[in-house]
């Protein structure tokens, strides 16, 4: 094959840079995501709501303690998840992987934690919700943020 493109006056650049796979569709991560609320955030949910509170309306009473209760575990459930594998479950059902944009590689604790933070703020906006609608790279503002995406395997 080397010897065609030089005879066609072709030059193959061996620095050339690796091409960045394909950032996975919208539909595939939001439905990910839904996977991931049943699996990983309603155990923790009902554990909030049943045993720590007794019941919905003494969670009510403590909304932003039992807030916290929810989002730290499942912040951390969700980091060792993405820091062990790459993937949640979420991720391996609809086989998405996520890596850092500049290494291709599992990304870093840090990065896991900024992602999640971000996340956070993009739920809490209505306007993060509507980023990578509008993006040409189908990124999300916590994906800009952490330098990370997930991709299709």
């Amino acid at each position: 094959m080397r010897w065609r493109a030089t005879k066609k006056g072709k030059k193959e650049h061996k620095n050339a840079l690796p091409t960045l796979p394909s950032i996975a569709p919208f539909q595939k991560r939001f439905k990910a995501f839904i996977v991931d609320s049943f699996m990983l955030l309603m155990p923790i949910l009902y554990i909030v709501f049943y045993l720590v509170y007794g019941s919905r309306e003494g969670f009510a009473a403590h909304m932003l303690q039992g807030w916290l209760l929810i989002l730290i575990p499942y912040g951390i459930v969700t980091t060792l998840f993405l820091k062990r594998s790459g993937q949640t479950p979420g991720y391996k059902a609809y086989d998405l992987i996520l890596i850092d944009l500049k290494t291709q590689q599992k990304p870093s604790i840090l990065q896991l934690c900024i992602r999640y933070s971000l996340m956070l703020v993009t739920l809490f906006s209505l306007i993060g919700l509507f980023i990578p609608l509008m993006r040409k790279d189908r990124l999300s503002f916590y994906d800009i943020g952490s330098h990370s995406a997930p991709v299709c395997k």
